[in-house]
């Protein structure tokens, strides 16, 4: 019964990271579905984000894993700092303008932009992905969530971006953050 339960506790856990890490592509999407977005480029940045936040995360988690079987709980303690770090970083930078409105000011529409566009809001999967290679049993569900609610979220910002004011994807990116940080303190201590 405690297996069960154990399980059921680390699937929550994996939604609701990949939801926080979803919010960055969530934010991105806003800036620029306000700048005006065709709908078969919604579709291709969706996927691409998809593809990045399933890859990303699957390095990091090979990675996380073999790094926590190397050095057991001090390992933790540094997958936990992980998780704090990127959480300070994206609430701060959701605050800092310059830092997101380079990416904004990229073209979207051609085929290197999207694939930059769509890596830069995947990077910081990697990172989740290498601290939760730590603690996380069930990878394949991990990385298919990770992408999942990447690409959904990418594709709802994207469209609600045409329809909205710019605030609303800087607090999405501050409230992902945020969870980041709050899982990282539980992971550490």
């Amino acid at each position: 019964m405690g297996e069960v339960q154990a399980g059921w506790g680390q699937i929550v856990t994996i939604a609701i990271m990949a939801i926080a890490l979803g919010m960055d592509a969530f934010s991105l999407g806003v800036g620029i579905g306000m700048r005006g977005i065709r709908l078969l480029h919604v579709l291709q940045m969706g996927l691409l984000v998809a593809f990045f936040h399933v890859l990303m995360p699957l390095l990091g988690l090979v990675a996380g894993n073999y790094v926590g079987h190397l050095l057991g709980r001090v390992a933790g303690i540094a997958a936990g700092g992980l998780l704090v770090a990127l959480g300070c970083h994206m609430v701060l930078g959701s605050f800092r303008a310059g830092e997101s409105n380079e990416m904004r000011g990229m073209d979207h529409r051609t085929l290197w932009g999207m694939l930059l566009i769509s890596l830069s809001v995947s990077i910081d999967s990697f990172s989740v992905g290498l601290s939760l290679g730590v603690f996380v049993s069930h990878v394949l569900l991990t990385v298919l969530a990770f992408g999942a609610c990447g690409g959904i979220m990418s594709v709802t910002g994207l469209l609600l971006g045409r329809r909205v004011s710019r605030g609303l994807g800087e607090y999405g990116e501050a409230l992902g953050g945020a969870i980041l940080l709050g899982f990282g303190l539980l992971f550490i201590f």
